[in-house]
């Protein structure tokens, strides 16, 4: 007599304990996403929070038509232009939060990411961390409000080109050309004046071997450049109240 094999009983799914109440869980789901973690950030799990605000960096230096060494850390306007698209036509994102650390770079793409910042129908929030330096003030003044850390400072100085330059009246005039952009951009979108922009852009005396000013902190919001000395927690909590209140953005403001 043939005796019939015991079939293997399927296994129940292992359960994890529930979390406390008003906590959330919050893990890599498997093992590659913990090693990219720890690769990419340093830590095992990344707090994952669906948010209606989006938080845009602009870091190291804006990258335009010229790709920079791959030493030097950049942002890419068509990287950033393609996301604030997307963002003005993204229903759940209510608001942005634009975040810079950034020494400058290329003009006119940095005159784009601020135009483009400038026309959006969300509010937007800039806060600068370190230092907006620059053709990231065209960028930081774009918003809705923009906020300095204590410590951060931003450099305002002339045009300058590097490279090959031809020695001819055109090319001054075309450098007067996109010097007037970006000071009716400024002066536009923040409380300076002309007079007072051109003034500090080409002081002498402060800056070694060159004409230009740096501000620290308070003194961008003195001049009227920033409208307030804040952290991250103030910029947030401006941009609820805009989000709460439904405040238009920059593009339906001016």
């Amino acid at each position: 007599m043939k005796m019939q094999e015991a079939q293997p009983q399927p296994r129940e799914p292992e359960t994890q304990p529930e979390p406390a109440p008003g906590r959330r869980r919050v893990t890599a789901r498997t093992a590659s996403e913990k090693v990219e973690n720890i690769k990419e950030l340093g830590q095992m799990g990344v707090p994952a929070v669906k948010s209606d605000i989006h938080c845009l960096p602009i870091v190291g230096q804006i990258e335009g038509h010229l790709v920079m060494p791959p030493q030097n850390k950049t942002t890419k306007y068509e990287h950033i232009i393609p996301q604030l698209v997307a963002l003005e036509e993204d229903k759940d994102i209510k608001g942005l939060l634009v975040v810079l650390n950034t020494v400058g770079g290329d003009v006119e793409a940095g005159l784009a990411i601020a135009e483009m910042l400038a026309s959006m129908s969300k509010p937007v929030v800039s806060l600068v961390l370190g230092g907006g330096h620059s053709i990231g003030v065209p960028i930081a003044v774009a918003a809705n409000r923009s906020f300095i850390a204590e410590t951060a400072t931003m450099t305002i100085h002339p045009i300058r080109l590097t490279g090959l330059v031809i020695g001819v009246p055109q090319t001054y005039e075309y450098l007067d050309k996109m010097q007037d952009r970006v000071v009716r951009f400024v002066t536009k979108h923040s409380k300076i004046s002309e007079a007072k922009f051109r003034e500090l852009m080409f002081r002498t005396g402060e800056l070694a071997r060159d004409i230009g000013t740096v501000l620290v902190g308070r003194d961008a919001v003195e001049v009227g450049l920033i409208d307030e000395v804040g952290g991250l927690a103030a910029a947030i909590n401006s941009l609820r109240q805009m989000i709460k209140a439904g405040v238009p953005g920059p593009g339906r403001k001016h």
